[in-house]
């Protein structure tokens, strides 16, 4: 279906009310303002914890899969391994994260939670789920999954 352009005209420099009703129509532009609202609760929620949202799903994929190697959470996470190098050493200084012999690769590391990171953990995934239920407090729980699931069939 093609996109029709049409364009309003008002008197030069005056806009009375702002028609978004054309980004609206973009999958982007939605998608864009809700991560910017959830993103924001996020980064001050996790502020308690000295935990950036990317620092959180590292650690959450950990919790998750212990013994996890640096490439399969870059891999999970669309990171660069240069980023993420910087990310784990700064985890372990802070005694979250300690690093093993993978038991099936000797030239692989896997990762794991020290129990300060368990512990950590623990708590910002429960702050995490209330925020969660309150990002989607107006969504029936059958449309909160709806979403869910639409949203991760454009990128899985």
């Amino acid at each position: 279906m093609p996109v029709v352009l049409a364009m309003r005209k008002t008197p030069a420099g005056s806009v009375d009310q702002v028609d978004t009703s054309y980004l609206e129509t973009l999958l982007g532009y939605n998608a864009r303002r809700v991560s910017l609202t959830v993103i924001e609760l996020f980064t001050q929620r996790m502020a308690a914890y000295d935990l950036s949202p990317v620092d959180f799903s590292i650690l959450s994929l950990v919790v998750h899969n212990p013994g996890i190697t640096s490439r399969q959470i870059c891999g999970a996470l669309a990171l660069l391994p240069p980023n993420l190098v910087g990310k784990i050493s700064i985890m372990e200084k802070r005694n979250l994260l300690a690093r093993r012999s993978h038991p099936d690769d000797g030239r692989a590391i896997g990762l794991h939670l020290t129990d300060v990171g368990e512990r950590l953990m623990l708590k910002a995934e429960k702050t995490a789920t209330a925020l969660e239920h309150e990002a989607t407090s107006r969504l029936s729980a059958a449309e909160k999954k709806t979403l869910l699931k639409l949203l991760q069939k454009l990128y899985l």
